[in-house]
């Protein structure tokens, strides 16, 4: 499987982005999508995740209310909803996918994930 992350950029605080993990070759291996970002001098941290299958989400507290997973399972694409950005939001976004199911805080393991998609950029200006 492979992932492609897109859509990060530059916005204001308060402003909204788009992000978009698109996944490619053997898909129906994938069961978990997720996001996870690492900000300057910082672990990866994940920010939201949701069953390939299920449409199950589960967000950071950090995010919640903010943030809004989707999945479009025809073009084998999850998306990122992100409003009311603020300057800790910036980091690099990836996008990762697991091959089996995850439960609990083995969601927030990164060594949990099989795939990896590159990074998107995310700044927010204040």
């Amino acid at each position: 499987v492979q992932l492609q992350a897109s859509g990060g950029g530059l916005v204001q605080a308060g402003g909204s982005l788009r992000l978009s993990c698109t996944a490619s070759g053997r898909t129906f291996s994938t069961n978990f999508v997720a996001w996870f970002r690492q900000a300057p001098g910082k672990g990866r941290v994940l920010v939201a995740a949701i069953g390939w299958s299920s449409g199950i989400g589960y967000y950071a507290d950090s995010v919640k209310g903010r943030f809004t997973l989707a999945r479009d399972n025809a073009k084998n694409t999850v998306y990122l909803l992100m409003n009311s950005l603020k300057p800790e939001d910036a980091a690099v976004y990836y996008c990762a996918a697991t091959k089996t199911a995850v439960v609990g805080t083995s969601l927030l393991i990164t060594s949990a994930y099989d795939y990896w998609g590159r990074g998107t950029q995310v700044t927010v200006s204040s």
